[in-house]
């Protein structure tokens, strides 16, 4: 990307009166809250769920960005249309979670109580 792609990105991604959307839950986030409620924790369940949210109706009216899981950003609806399809068709910009979720960094309050029990 150059400087003028990078910047007509940013500005499209903080458009007045749009959000970002955050689907990038992870597979075993996404089946405890499943289970939760009864459904059972399986990749086509995710996929559906998913496939549900990107085909809201009017849905890049009010969404510039969408964070992707590893797992969405290569998932398609039941008809064979990517993901990455849906949302560039509504005018949203497609990304992916590139973390593997919270780690402790060295010297945190966690660390050093398991290092230093009794520390407080």
């Amino acid at each position: 990307m150059n400087k003028p792609e990078i910047a007509d990105t940013a500005s499209a991604m903080v458009a007045p009166g749009k959000g970002l959307l955050a689907m990038d839950e992870s597979n075993r986030t996404c089946n405890q809250r499943f289970e939760d409620v009864g459904i059972a924790p399986a990749e086509e369940n995710r996929r559906a769920y998913r496939e549900l949210i990107l085909t809201t109706p009017g849905l890049g009216t009010a969404i510039s960005g969408a964070i992707l899981y590893d797992e969405t950003i290569r998932q398609a609806k039941k008809d064979g249309t990517s993901f990455i399809k849906l949302l560039t068709n509504a005018g949203i910009i497609p990304g992916i979670k590139v973390d593997t979720g919270a780690k402790d960094l060295a010297g945190n309050l966690a660390t050093i109580h398991r290092v230093l029990p009794g520390c407080r």
